[in-house]
């Protein structure tokens, strides 16, 4: 079986998921279970930063700014979408979040199907050690 990520954090963070879905349905914007999660994050006191800013910089310059949608306990990136499907550009992105903040997990939640999709990308430049510290 493979080892998990933050196994304790992404199982609760995964419930909080699956409850916004089972609420909400599959019908609204990605702002609307954005705030939804928001507050049952809040709801079950599981830190988080909701559209953190983070700067890009080319040789030491600062070229611009994106932001995350959510970082949960400093640790993992959370990108909510509500489309029919996940295009590639959006792991791509993900994934370049993951090398550009150093963090070791991401997940990319699609709330737009009739059953939560979800995908966990893992850093690519962390080894074991890094990914596989305590929770």
């Amino acid at each position: 079986m493979a080892k998990l990520i933050y196994p304790q954090l992404s199982y609760k963070l995964m419930a909080v998921l699956f409850k916004v879905q089972n609420k909400l349905g599959s019908s609204y914007q990605e702002k609307y279970y954005q705030r939804a999660i928001a507050k049952e994050l809040e709801n079950q006191k599981i830190p988080f930063e909701k559209e953190k800013q983070i700067k890009l910089a080319y040789e030491g310059e600062g070229i611009g700014n994106y932001f995350l949608d959510f970082v949960i306990d400093g640790k993992i990136v959370l990108e909510i979408k509500a489309v029919p499907f996940i295009k590639k550009e959006w792991t791509n992105q993900v994934v370049a979040y993951l090398v550009s903040t150093n963090l070791p997990l991401a997940i990319i939640a699609n709330f737009c199907t009739p059953k939560l999709t979800y995908k966990r990308y893992v850093n690519p430049n962390l080894g074991d050690k890094e990914l596989y510290g305590e929770d």
